[in-house]
């Protein structure tokens, strides 16, 4: 069974909620990224996303930006994530996502790249701005492969739109709680609890709730409302303050644990 169906199923049964975590691949190096990736293995994390590195990332906001930026300049490339997702398999099996833009996917070779990822031990793909009706052969290769298409849900999604969407995912359903970019934010959005409710309306797929989650606070509160909640920019946040320090690891995957004890919390 693919890895984030099965940590969902473990889940719901648990009766518990999940944390997805997401950080940028390479930042500041595959190294890094490698070690970051089984600590959070050792705290509670769900998930975790990758962030390939990409030039021109849309839907982040300066947070993400800056750490795509790092990826590139620390030399990582969609081959070299891959080498480090094989690494991390190696002692891990934490479900995997790469969260990407389809310029990488498509200049790498669909097919190729899918065959490829599922090989190095990935388990989803969340290609952040192809649309599901525009996939074509996609989701049939990706079935093939054995990986989750995910695909993401906004506040302003009309409903048969919502519909739409749900249909095509698998593994769970990425509920982006605030128009915009990805980013901090002060407090949570106030109309979690009704888009949940709608985006449930058309499917049995666990949704998980991001962009803007900072703070463990915020990540309780959000889980009520949830399978699971993601955040990244806090944690991305953290590892650009810490860059190369000997305190990286301990310091985020502790500020990590945190999320992981508010969201799992009885």
């Amino acid at each position: 069974m693919n890895r984030i169906v099965e940590r969902f199923a473990a889940l719901r049964r648990q009766n518990r909620k999940g944390l997805v975590i997401y950080i940028g691949a390479g930042d500041p190096d595959l190294e890094a990224t490698r070690r970051l990736a089984l600590a959070f293995d050792g705290v509670g994390v769900d998930v975790l996303e990758l962030g390939v590195p990409f030039s021109d990332p849309l839907a982040d906001g300066l947070v993400n930006q800056l750490a795509a930026q790092r990826g590139l300049t620390s030399g990582t490339t969609p081959a070299k994530v891959l080498e480090t997702v094989a690494a991390i398999r190696r002692e891990s099996q934490i479900p995997i996502v790469l969260y990407i833009y389809y310029n990488l996917v498509f200049h790498h070779g669909q097919e190729q790249f899918i065959q490829e990822a599922a090989a190095a031990g990935v388990d989803g793909l969340l290609v952040l701005d192809l649309p599901p009706d525009e996939a074509g052969d996609y989701e049939a290769q990706m079935q093939a492969a054995g990986l989750c298409a995910i695909y993401l849900v906004a506040p302003t999604t009309p409903e048969d739109r919502i519909e739409t969407i749900v249909k095509h995912g698998a593994g769970f359903v990425y509920y982006v709680s605030r128009e915009g970019v990805t980013g901090m934010q002060s407090k949570i959005s106030d109309t979690i609890a009704a888009m949940t409710a709608r985006i449930r309306a058309h499917t049995d797929l666990p949704v998980a709730i991001g962009f803007g989650i900072s703070n463990a606070e915020q990540a309780r509160a959000v889980a009520q409302h949830a399978e699971a909640i993601v955040v990244g920019s806090a944690v991305v946040n953290r590892i650009g303050e810490l860059g190369k320090s000997p305190e990286l690891v301990p310091q985020v995957s502790a500020f990590v644990r945190s999320l992981a004890d508010a969201v799992k919390a009885p």
